[in-house]
């Protein structure tokens, strides 16, 4: 399919990603050819190269599409790149990776439909959303009205806006039912429940309590480097829920006179975070799974004591590894130097 499409997908899936390039040496344009140079020959599985993007927003990073992507899956399988030319006083070790647009490259969500079951049909529902939602990979809707989406935090995002104003219209057309009909006692708190589970589901309508669902990775770093973004005051009480890769942040107002503007304030100062850290953030790992506890001893505390060198990298230790989360360019040094 990659091989087939045409446009901006086609040169994506023939684009590779390339951390390590010697800064600041030579002239842009010099070392946008020696970079040419280097990916055109056969003994670095190279091919004919369509464009070179060099500089970019990130120190140390160029981005290379060549004109067939086999060529890709060649660079991508050679184990050591190294960039060499007269015009360097040495050679410098480049890292080759595939070329994605976002930070992490998918989540996996689990959907509950069943709070829509009464209203809708939910193959019928499913349908719409798939066609709302092209960038998103649907699982197989299960009896309990559970099925598992796959895809981005701003596609995801996109789908969970979509369902809060399915939820909403359903809940105010709920209370005008009340309202207007003689109904029993049965069905009544049967309405009652589902406006309830609706109403829930689109808690913060009003602006007094709002949900953020963030990727865990970038709230770790978002509260680790910009902490003013989750603020602590008498106006805003925060929370956080972690469930696997996926983080749901809470807020709500503190206390009876608080403003519900701030509210709103907060959850749009934490999704433009999270959206602009979403594009520049990427995610090594370095795996211990196998070592003795001696050696991840040791691992963890160099990770520590390289950290005042690289200020902007944040660590995450686990039992079989170390997640390292920052630029391209800061988490290709810190890994090689760890």
């Amino acid at each position: 399919l990659c091989v087939q499409a045409t446009g901006p997908a086609a040169q994506s899936a023939r684009r590779v990603v390339i951390t390590g390039v010697p800064d600041g040496l030579l002239p842009d344009d010099v070392m946008a050819d020696i970079l040419i140079i280097h990916f055109q020959k056969s003994k670095n599985n190279g091919g004919d190269v369509e464009e070179v993007t060099y500089p970019t927003k990130r120190k140390g990073v160029a981005y290379v599409t060549f004109e067939d992507q086999e060529v890709v899956e060649r660079v991508l399988g050679k184990d050591e790149h190294r960039l060499e030319d007269r015009r360097l006083s040495r050679y410098y070790p480049l890292k080759v990776t595939r070329y994605c647009e976002n930070v992490f490259g998918s989540v996996t969500s689990v959907l509950n439909l069943s709070v829509f079951k009464d209203q809708f049909v939910l193959e019928e529902l499913l349908q719409e959303l798939q066609k709302k939602s092209t960038a998103l990979s649907f699982g197989p809707l299960q009896p309990n009205g559970h099925i598992s989406v796959q895809g981005s935090f701003p596609a995801m995002k996109l789908l969970r806006d979509f369902l809060l104003l399915k939820a909403k219209s359903l809940s105010e057309k709920e209370k005008g039912k009340e309202r207007k009909s003689q109904q029993s006692p049965r069905r009544r708190l049967q309405q009652h429940r589902r406006t309830r589970e609706a109403s829930q589901f689109v808690q913060g309508a009003d602006g007094e309590k709002q949900m953020v669902v963030l990727d865990t990775d970038t709230y770790y770093y978002m509260k680790h480097f910009f902490p003013k973004t989750f603020p602590v005051n008498d106006d805003v009480a925060i929370s956080a829920s972690a469930d696997g890769d996926i983080t749901t942040v809470y807020i709500k107002s503190a206390g009876s006179r608080s403003d519900p503007r701030q509210v709103l304030r907060v959850k749009e100062n934490i999704e433009n975070q999270s959206v602009k850290l979403h594009n520049d953030l990427r995610k090594e790992r370095i795996c211990y799974e196998r070592h003795t506890r001696e050696e991840k001893e040791r691992y963890k505390r160099v990770c520590t004591s390289l950290k005042s060198h690289h200020p902007s990298v944040l660590t995450i230790p686990y039992d079989t590894h170390i997640d390292v989360i920052g630029t391209s360019s800061e988490v290709f040094k810190f890994t090689k130097e760890v």
